[in-house]
């Protein structure tokens, strides 16, 4: 809070812009390639080089001027210009993340809410009555995932799909791909790589898609545009990202198991039966991994812990979708930021209840819960589209609330072990402090504060004397399940405006919780990871 009003005053200097990037804990991510064939390694190698591209198009989607910026920033070896390159790498781009997208280099503009999708003189609502012209077919494509909007030279909106638009990184992606494809012995790794590259230029990524739901390797790679976050004007457009990652076998064998409960969950949410789907798609595999290399979106200011993938909606219905849990990742946010965290935000006695183990299930569950409910509105619109820029926010809040209601579901019928009712929801207190650092302009910033606000207000968690939260065991429950069964109606309502006013009123800090938030200075909000395998890999590679 304080950072953010000095960078509403003055540009920060090196001391400043140190102190912010210091937020952000230096962490060594690898995984062990020891047991890695020859072969798979040399792919893994170009898998890695591929996935690195994934950042200059991250970089040119966010905003226009970026490439620019980095370009000159890099030139700049004074201290001054040092913790820039520092801060921007972190944050990929002028805008600090922790601090509501205040910009900390002078001279950038506002952090743009279309970023870099649409044309930069156009309005949103000049976008929204072009497309309302367009036929059905034509409709789909510009709001659809894979293209950008543009002005044609007659100065008329159209669209660009991204193998055109980007057509420069993405071959050079697709060749790294190929060669990879050539080097794995394993026949799945080898089918995604090779309708992966095929779908950065044929811009149909559904066999691709369908490719990586059915993966079965050692190798774990999610490479291409995924989530729609940095689309702050529709929520339509996807960026690119990757995480590279070794398959864990033990972990994730363990949490196999849940994929066959997750009919049951469905067909127990509190919501009005009519909502529920009564058959989900057949493939929901969890992968546990340990993450290589992740860039793009999947690398600026807050780590991903989880993903939950594909977006597309087609898949999601047909198949299911799959989730990837990055185990190493996840041991990194608890020690590092969540377990001091707990220490001053939490009663004494709930300190003592705060596990790895309901942090890392509660985790999986989130991901598992984005498949589970409404889908679709009243209107048969999908809830993404009709909730626009407030549907990432209620989307994350839907995922973290509900998979406390499904844990408790499961403990309840003895699917899981009856100690974790004692601490996850502990858990989840201590980490709402952790993501609402993250600040409430980012999605699962604002959806863990309307969480908070609202158990608040429900009395499921209390405030003491001493300014230190505690859950209330009592009332934590029933609380959780009104507010799972209040997200997922409104979703299927596709009532954006109501989702707009609910998240404005309680997707925010309140005197309480800021009060935590000041005592947490020295606690850092996030790691900052420094993939050594991945560099070991690429160094390897340019040896040869």
């Amino acid at each position: 809070m304080l950072i953010a009003a000095l960078l509403l005053a003055a540009a920060p200097d090196a001391a400043a812009l140190r102190t912010m990037a210091a937020r952000f804990a230096p962490t060594d991510v690898s995984a062990d390639l020891s047991r890695l064939p020859g072969s798979e390694k040399a792919a893994l190698a170009k898998i890695v080089e591929a996935a690195a591209l994934m950042d200059t198009l991250y970089l040119r989607q966010a905003w226009a001027g970026n490439e620019p910026l980095l370009l000159r920033l890099a030139q700049d070896a004074s201290p001054l210009g040092r913790a820039r390159l520092h801060l921007f790498v972190i944050d990929k781009g002028p805008w600090s993340n922790l601090d509501q997208d205040a910009a900390f280099i002078p001279g950038v503009p506002t952090r743009p809410d279309a970023a870099n999708f649409y044309p930069p003189d156009a309005t949103k609502e000049q976008i929204e009555q072009w497309v309302k012209t367009l036929q059905p077919k034509e409709r789909e494509q510009a709001t659809g995932f894979y293209t950008v909007i543009r002005r044609t030279p007659d100065g008329r909106f159209g669209w660009v799909p991204y193998g055109i638009e980007y057509q420069d990184q993405l071959g050079t992606a697709a060749r790294l791909l190929r060669e990879a494809a050539q080097l794995t012995q394993q026949p799945t790794l080898k089918k995604f790589l090779l309708s992966r590259a095929d779908a950065f230029y044929s811009n149909d990524y559904y066999d691709s898609d369908v490719a990586w739901m059915e993966l079965d390797a050692s190798i774990e790679p999610t490479i291409g545009p995924y989530e729609v976050y940095t689309d702050n004007w529709f929520n339509q457009k996807a960026a690119f990202e990757a995480f590279i990652a070794l398959r864990d076998d033990a972990e994730t064998g363990k949490l196999a198991k849940l994929s066959a409960e997750l009919q049951g969950i469905e067909d127990a949410l509190p919501i009005d039966p009519k909502l529920r789907n009564p058959r989900l798609g057949a493939l929901a595999p969890i992968r546990v991994v340990n993450l290589i290399l992740a860039s793009g979106d999947g690398n600026h200011g807050v780590q991903t812990a989880a993903y939950n993938l594909p977006n597309d909606e087609r898949i999601a219905r047909e198949r299911g979708t799959k989730r990837v849990m990055l185990k190493n990742v996840q041991q990194a946010k608890f020690q590092k930021t969540l377990v001091p965290i707990s220490k001053v935000a939490l009663a004494k006695a709930d300190q003592r209840e705060v596990s790895f183990d309901a942090f890392f299930t509660h985790i999986v569950m989130h991901e598992l819960m984005h498949g589970l409910g409404p889908h679709r509105t009243a209107q048969e619109s999908t809830v993404r589209m009709a909730m626009q820029e407030a549907g990432s926010a209620l989307e994350e809040a839907k995922a973290d609330i509900s998979g406390l209601f499904a844990l408790q579901h499961l403990v309840d019928k003895g699917a899981l072990d009856k100690s974790l009712e004692r601490t996850m929801y502990v858990t989840f207190l201590a980490s709402a402090f952790r993501s609402i650092r993250f600040g409430t302009n980012e999605a699962h910033g604002k959806g863990v504060a309307l969480q908070l606000n609202t158990l608040l207000d429900e009395g499921a968690v209390r405030v003491a004397g001493d300014g230190t939260f505690a859950v209330v065991p009592a009332k934590i429950k029933s609380a959780v399940e009104k507010l799972t069964s209040a997200i997922m109606t409104l979703q299927a309502s596709g009532d954006v405006g109501r989702a707009r006013e609910w998240l404005k009123q309680m997707g925010v800090v309140r005197p309480e919780v800021k009060r935590v938030l000041d005592k947490l200075v020295g606690v850092p909000v996030d790691i900052e990871p420094r993939f050594l395998s991945a560099e070991r890999l690429l160094g390897s590679r340019e040896a040869r």
